[in-house]
């Protein structure tokens, strides 16, 4: 795989005012990330999620992405990733069609096949076997891009079943927007290795929580088979992919090695297993850029994603390798 510049983005979940996320997607553009995710969760407070482990999302995906692209002019706007059994499919192939005409071609489509279990209980969806959801994905991406090219839709998947009109708006990336698709099973990933134009690379959560489980799937050897998982799967098409991970623990400055050594123990694996862990990142700016550019060397991962509370610490490291 050539060697392809970096870029890096930031996953927030809430705000507590419109002012305050117009400012916070200003402030992730002027400081040079190139994008701005949210994640597709709806639950708020209350015992549906708490044992889950999972952050609460206050902000609808599809509005604060929309608003995020009007209060900006290069950022690019996307959902890490959206769960396809939330919408219809037909539903949400024209609101991302929308989306990225609203935005001029700057909508970056993250699609998943859904893993959170309670939520999924809570807002009363069966909640079926991975097979099942991932087949379903496969659907809604060969959707996704029928939709895009304004030809009639005769479409009859197991799940999505649609028939006797065109898709609109177009959206002004051709042939579509840019998909990327996420998740940690093999299955899903060697599907992004044929249909999506970034892999996502994520923990294995088909525990339905967060925790030790997942952490431990995300490690530098297993991503180093997922990576192979993708290749064998991509074939030719292996170095036009972007590839992007979720780096969810990040630590820079003073304290960083303590702090590496803490949660490293509280998930059961050695600092040293932490330190290299492609989820998580410790250390001076200094160390994390040299660190991020031999995981590119080792995995071809040049597409970075950190939380919105990591913004300003991360900046350096945005500064010095975006586009190198």
């Amino acid at each position: 795989m050539p060697t392809r510049p970096f870029r890096f983005a930031i996953q927030s979940f809430s705000a507590q005012s419109a002012g305050e996320w117009r400012d916070r997607a200003r402030k992730t553009e002027s400081l040079g990330y190139s994008a701005l995710h949210l994640a597709d969760h709806i639950l708020g407070p209350g015992d549906a999620i708490a044992p889950t482990g999972h952050p609460i999302q206050e902000l609808a995906a599809v509005p604060a992405m929309a608003m995020a692209a009007e209060a900006t002019e290069t950022l690019r706007i996307g959902c890490r990733v959206f769960c396809i059994d939330y919408r219809l499919p037909a539903v949400l192939a024209k609101e991302t069609a929308t989306l990225d005409l609203l935005s001029e071609g700057r909508l970056e489509l993250g699609l998943g096949a859904g893993w959170l279990a309670n939520e999924y209980e809570a807002i009363g969806i069966d909640f079926d076997p991975p097979t099942e959801r991932i087949d379903r994905l496969a659907e809604v991406v060969h959707l996704i891009k029928a939709h895009a090219n304004g030809e009639p839709l005769d479409l009859d998947g197991r799940s999505v079943k649609i028939h006797g009109y065109a898709g609109v708006p177009a959206p002004v990336q051709q042939p579509h927007p840019p998909i990327m698709i996420g998740g940690g099973s093999r299955r899903v990933l060697q599907l992004a290795a044929r249909e999506a134009q970034v892999v996502s690379f994520n923990f294995n959560n088909r525990s339905g929580t967060l925790g030790p489980e997942g952490f431990r799937s995300g490690t530098a050897d297993e991503t180093r088979k997922k990576v192979g998982w993708v290749a064998e799967a991509a074939g030719d098409r292996f170095d036009s992919l972007e590839l992007e991970i979720g780096a969810y623990l990040v630590h820079i400055g003073r304290g960083a090695d303590a702090a590496c050594e803490g949660i490293a123990k509280a998930f059961g694996l050695e600092a040293s297993d932490m330190k290299a862990h492609p989820h998580a990142l410790f250390g001076s700016v200094d160390e994390i850029c040299d660190e991020l550019v031999r995981r590119r060397d080792e995995f071809g991962i040049h597409y970075v994603t950190v939380g919105h509370e990591a913004i300003d610490t991360f900046a350096p490291v945005v500064q010095r390798l975006a586009g190198q």
